[in-house]
């Protein structure tokens, strides 16, 4: 099937940046085969406090927005933290570049965009595909971290992780690092939940 000049760039553009992005991360992962991922971080506040308290883990945020990224990284540097990656990225071409090598020891979603909108659904970064990448990441034991002021988001993700066959809620659980957001700060409650790969 033959496709449009237009469709034909945003392929190469997207070539591209999976090439520059793997180039990155080959870099930053050199000798790591470990990490705490955190999708969609923001300006890089949590991420930040989780590293600079467990120097000893690797930690990785992402985020679609330039600015907030550079937000991250100017934290890091002022921090001298090691540890600590900040990508600029979207979600599906990170997991795809991401060296085969790496583990999760955790994934963290915070306050992620609900896309509340029947219709724009699919947007939501908590989809069964998304759930399945994470778990052949992630060794038993690991754990996946949400939390969501948005109740019908929070119960669409307790929902996906209910019916994954390698994910299990454990109600007991403690949320792994308490540190207010830029987005925590915004609002009025918030919902969380924890699972294990099973």
């Amino acid at each position: 099937m033959e496709i449009s000049a237009a469709h034909a760039r945003e392929l190469e553009k997207q070539t591209e940046r999976k090439a520059a992005l793997k180039v990155e991360c080959s870099a930053a992962f050199e000798g790591v085969n470990r990490i705490l991922f955190e999708a969609g971080c923001g300006h890089g506040h949590w991420l930040t406090s989780y590293a600079e308290e467990n120097l000893e883990q690797s930690c990785v945020g992402i985020d679609l927005i330039s600015w907030r990224i550079r937000k991250g990284l100017d934290k890091r540097d002022k921090r001298q933290l090691q540890n600590l990656h900040f990508f600029k990225a979207d979600l599906g071409e990170f997991l795809e570049v991401l060296p085969e090598r790496i583990r999760f020891d955790m994934t963290v979603l915070l306050f992620p965009d609900p896309w509340p909108k029947a219709k724009h659904h699919r947007r939501r970064m908590v989809q069964a595909g998304f759930l399945d990448e994470v778990a052949r990441r992630t060794d038993l034991g690991g754990r996946f971290c949400f939390r969501s002021d948005d109740l019908p988001y929070y119960e669409w993700t307790v929902e996906h992780l209910q019916a994954h066959p390698e994910w299990e809620i454990d109600t007991a659980a403690e949320w792994p690092h308490e540190m207010e957001t830029y987005f925590q700060e915004l609002m009025d409650g918030y919902h969380s939940v924890v699972a294990h790969r099973v």
